[in-house]
């Protein structure tokens, strides 16, 4: 999923994004920060009164200055955290940065082998402490643990809402839950609308798809709250992880990387670029705003669990 785990490039992105890649791409956020808020501002709304209390006291407490500190810009926090030390000592962002998805090969669909081959938590070991290697699922599940348990320290309860608050937001970015030996779409190769400078799938779905839905994420976040019917809330409620991965892949696999009826092209430098037509950006906003708002929903209910 993140541009930095796998440095290789496949054919078809060639040498027309190689100048792409050199930079910093937006794709290492799932969603981007908009995404994020959005469906903070959906979680945040669906809070019991007893939670929301809990939760806006533990965030008081943080003083930890990488965003603003209220609910929904604390959605961003991770992605923050995890490149504070991109460029120096790497210790945060070697440590998190295969936290943030799991990768479900589209070949087989299998949610289990995904994660299986990672190392369980250590005993005693706090889940903001490692292990690196851990998917996405594993690490809600260790984060919704703690903020659960009466014993967990409050600077560590910090950590995990903070984590939590995020994660749940990666794992319904269809690209963070499922990868096709191209690093979760980021080395497809598209252009769209009138843009001529390639860019890659992975990115389209976390950036360019959700500016599509309007310039603020909060306004965003409160219509697409206002649209859940109280029966689909009750559904999408109910899962656990591995089940909203599984979802999440599905629509990866049935839309994100569906590009039957868009052309390819041959790009200036070499290799295949895909144009996205109107009808394929059409699907993908349905998915992103079901996407957002389950998240959203499943985010409320996770801490309304934990901290019951």
């Amino acid at each position: 999923m993140n541009t930095a785990i796998r440095p290789r490039l496949n054919g078809i992105l060639g040498a027309a994004l190689a100048m792409t890649f050199a930079l910093p791409p937006a794709s290492l956020f799932a969603w981007g920060d908009d995404g994020h808020e959005i469906i903070g501002v959906i979680a945040y709304a669906r809070l019991a009164p007893a939670v929301k209390k809990k939760v806006d006291a533990l965030l008081a407490t943080d003083r930890d200055t990488l965003t603003a500190a209220d609910f929904v810009s604390r959605t961003v926090w991770a992605d923050k955290y995890r490149d504070s030390d991109r460029q120096t000592t790497k210790k945060r962002y070697e440590g998190t940065r295969e936290w943030h998805f799991v990768d479900i090969e589209l070949s087989d669909g299998n949610v289990e082998s995904a994660c299986r081959r990672y190392p369980n938590l250590a005993s005693g070991q706090f889940a903001s402490a490692g292990p690196a290697k851990a998917c996405v699922i594993d690490k809600i599940g260790q984060f919704a643990a703690e903020l659960h348990n009466s014993a967990t320290p409050k600077s560590e309860k910090i950590l995990a809402l903070k984590f939590l608050l995020h994660f749940i937001g990666d794992l319904h970015q269809p690209l963070h839950a499922a990868d096709n030996r191209d690093r979760g779409g980021n080395d497809v190769a598209i252009i769209y609308r009138d843009r001529s400078t390639p860019d890659n799938l992975h990115s389209y779905w976390d950036r360019e798809l959700i500016e599509r839905l309007g310039p603020d994420p909060r306004k965003i976040g409160a219509a697409l709250n206002r649209q859940i019917a109280p029966a689909k809330a009750e559904s999408w409620s109910r899962g656990t992880p591995g089940a909203w991965a599984k979802e999440s892949f599905t629509q990866a696999k049935s839309v994100a990387y569906d590009l039957s009826g868009t052309r390819e092209i041959n790009g200036e430098r070499g290799g295949k670029i895909v144009r996205l037509d109107a009808a394929y950006e059409k699907r993908a906003l349905r998915v992103v705003r079901e996407q957002l708002s389950k998240a959203g929903v499943r985010l409320a209910a996770v801490l309304n669990n934990a901290l019951r």
